[in-house]
């Protein structure tokens, strides 16, 4: 984000490892890589329909926001940066959503930033005191009934036109449930803010690992999911026969998944708890925000994976959900404690609302970021299958290299597109993407640009100041989640990999998100390339109680498998040992 006349603090406009092609008013914004959600290369198809930024001039719109009015994407060399709008009727830039071009929309009138500010001040605080009712009695069951029409549908009974037009309703759905979700992604920003302004009035200055402890939830879904889990695993405890199948029937999810396929036992545990958790639990991939990589409901063997780990570990759901609300009782009352009289009151109504607002964190990633992903995802596989089967393409996965009036041309008109050829060339430049790394930031950096509210989930501005570590074999990141925590170094890159991952481990990897809670229940430490305090894996270590050191922007290119390293949470230091 940038704004005329301002003073430019850095610029990176492109150069010959990193070339980049620029349309109008582009170059004068600053984008942000966002590895926060999409730490690997694009496909076409996810880039034009599948994107989170899609809704955001919605949100800015709605709560009539003076920092911004819109948020646009951009794919360079094939990944995603992203590029907040400033309020300023001056700006003129370009950007493409849904395959075509995309103006953003600016205010008209010069001093609308000086104005708006206003409304937001008065209306936001009401999304924060009613959004949790909202939520469960009118946005939530809307989520859910969108979802039982989607799931419901025959998809392999019905036509290609049919599923077709049912990808148009998906994606509609998907608009409307990002709409919510930043609805209630401001709601929390406000509850959040609230209480942080009250605690500085009230109490000053206080611990830096305060504010994340008291974010904790100990009942949503992803602590469902891991409950279900959980019963699963002590199921096959007290079954000979199926424990037998997970220790000592092979070394993969996939010889397990044999083992028990060749069993009544096997089978009946198949139908009767495995499939059940797919319904509820799978739909969610190994990266949310992404439609090239298969849900968990496509296919058993990453909820068999996940029980292997839990058996192996023995993991004692109950005791980690105690330990996580001990934790947080222990937050409220250190935070509580000494304030007296009407500061109490205070500080104890601002308090309740953000704690209300917890669970609000891991929901909107199961029904949104992951439910509603996966979904328009399974639908194009579908659609893929078809076109596999009129003998137009050759794996049905290919659609996901088509963008999306590509596809559209092609379903009703497959002789206007060489698709096969399209796909392998879309195929070839992805692999290639994976040689190239990405930058953390690129545009034009201005004070305006840097203090853009969101820009903290991405680690900024700190890493855009961030010197280099004084010591060699050190990486500088961002302390997520006190503690230190010394041990060997296991990378993870893919799905294929969590079979791997050995108890007292430290993972090092891209990013995670609710897909890579199986792993909590192993390691000792973490180390990521993207993120910030308030992140997915920055959050999780906190309520799991592992050393987290976030947003290094390296360290799985600095950090091999076997590598001894000691994370410290609390400095966001990681020192490679050996």
């Amino acid at each position: 984000m940038a704004v005329a006349s301002e003073e430019i603090l850095g610029s990176f406009h492109g150069d010959d490892d990193f070339p980049i092609e620029w349309d109008e008013g582009e170059k004068e914004l600053f984008w942000i890589f966002d590895d926060l959600h999409c730490p690997n290369p694009l496909s076409p198809l996810f880039f034009d329909i599948g994107g989170w930024w899609l809704t955001c001039d919605h949100m800015f719109r709605r709560f009539g926001t003076p920092f911004a009015c819109d948020w646009i994407a951009k794919s360079i060399n094939g990944y995603l940066y992203t590029a907040a709008v400033p309020a300023d009727a001056s700006i003129h830039a370009e950007a493409t959503e849904y395959n075509s071009r995309y103006v953003p929309r600016v205010p008209r009138d010069p001093a609308h930033a000086e104005k708006i500010g206003a409304y937001l001040g008065w209306a936001l605080p009401h999304y924060a005191e009613n959004f949790l009712d909202w939520w469960r009695d009118r946005l939530r069951p809307e989520i859910e009934r969108n979802f039982e029409y989607l799931d419901g549908y025959d998809m392999e009974g019905a036509s290609l036109v049919e599923v077709a037009v049912l990808l148009e309703d998906a994606i509609d759905i998907h608009d409307r449930h990002w709409k919510i979700h930043w609805m209630l992604n401001f709601a929390q920003f406000s509850s959040t803010v609230g209480l942080n302004a009250t605690i500085g009035e009230i109490k000053g200055e206080v611990d830096p690992n305060l504010g994340g402890r008291l974010q904790s939830s100990i009942d949503d879904r992803n602590w469902d999911s891991i409950e279900g889990l959980w019963q699963m695993k002590e199921e096959i405890k007290g079954d000979k026969e199926l424990d037998d199948a997970f220790r000592h029937r092979g070394e993969t999810a996939k010889d397990v998944l044999g083992a028990l396929e060749g069993s009544e036992r096997g089978r009946q545990f198949l139908t009767e708890r495995v499939e059940p958790y797919q319904q509820e639990f799978g739909y969610h991939a190994i990266w949310s925000h992404e439609f090239a990589f298969p849900t968990w409901k496509e296919t058993k063997t990453p909820t068999i994976e996940a029980l292997r780990g839990y058996v192996e570990t023995d993991y004692d759901y109950p005791a980690t959900i105690a330990a996580v609300k001990e934790d947080l009782e222990a937050a409220v009352a250190e935070l509580m404690d000494g304030v007296e009289g009407e500061d109490r009151e205070r500080l104890q109504a601002a308090l309740d609302l953000s704690l209300r607002m917890n669970p609000l964190t891991p929901d909107h990633h199961f029904y949104i970021d992951q439910g509603t992903n996966a979904r328009l995802r399974i639908i194009a596989v579908a659609i893929g299958r078809k076109l596999v089967e009129a003998g137009l393409l050759d794996d049905p996965e290919d659609v996901i290299y088509l963008k999306y009036n590509e596809l559209r041309v092609f379903m009703a008109n497959p002789d206007s597109i060489d698709a096969r050829s399209l796909v392998s060339d879309r195929r070839d430049e992805h692999e290639h993407a994976y040689t190239i790394r990405p930058r953390e930031w690129v545009g034009t950096a201005t004070q305006t640009a840097l203090d853009f509210p969101y820009n903290a989930l991405w680690g900024f501005p700190e890493k855009f100041y961030r010197e280099a570590p004084k010591t060699t074999g050190d990486l500088q990141g961002l302390a997520a989640s006190p503690g230190i925590a010394e041990g060997t170094a296991r990378y993870v890159g893919s799905l294929d990999d969590f079979d791997q991952v050995q108890k007292g481990e430290i993972l090092i990897c891209q990013m995670t998100n609710p897909a890579w809670v199986v792993l909590f229940t192993k390691i000792a430490g973490l180390v990521t390339d993207a993120g910030g305090a308030v992140s997915h894996p920055a959050v999780v270590a906190r309520e799991f109680g592992i050393p987290a050191v976030v947003g290094t922007s390296n360290a799985t290119e600095r950090i091999k498998t076997g590598d001894r390293v000691r994370v410290n949470g609390a400095t966001g230091v990681v020192e490679i040992l050996a």
